[in-house]
């Protein structure tokens, strides 16, 4: 038998809080996505003046980052770096883009934390700060 822990609604909601505090700060607008860690989506905020194309982008990049157990710009690097095109997972959510970070507690993960509609790099920073805002 195994125990696992499971990433819940009110976790969701404070990783989003976190970085919507952080986008609003700065007057910028993005989509934030929140995973269990299947990949399958808890919460999303679409922020205002978030790119439309980048709803379904966070939610994606919360996705590969939940279902490979890395973030997502490592999936893409490697997919780079080896020559192997992203089609071969055999779904089309996969995506290469940063911004897409596991969350990770006590060795295993829980679900992940999609960012987009900013340049890749901010995207990242900010779901990493939603990350370390639930786990540290």
């Amino acid at each position: 038998m195994q125990q696992r822990t499971i990433l819940t609604h009110a976790d969701a909601m404070k990783i989003i809080e976190v970085i919507r505090a952080e986008l609003e700060k700065g007057g910028k607008g993005a989509a934030i996505a929140v995973a269990d860690e299947h990949g399958e989506l808890i919460a999303l905020l679409r922020t205002d003046g978030c790119p439309l194309p980048s709803i379904v982008i966070a939610s994606n990049k919360a996705w590969t980052a939940a279902r490979e157990r890395k973030p997502s710009k490592a999936v893409g690097t490697s997919s780079k770096e080896k020559g192997w095109p992203m089609t071969n997972f055999g779904d089309l959510r996969y995506t290469a883009w940063g911004g897409g970070v596991p969350i990770m507690y006590e060795g295993q993960c829980i679900g992940a934390v999609g960012v987009s509609g900013l340049p890749e790099e901010e995207d990242m920073v900010l779901a990493e700060m939603g990350v370390k805002a639930l786990v540290g």
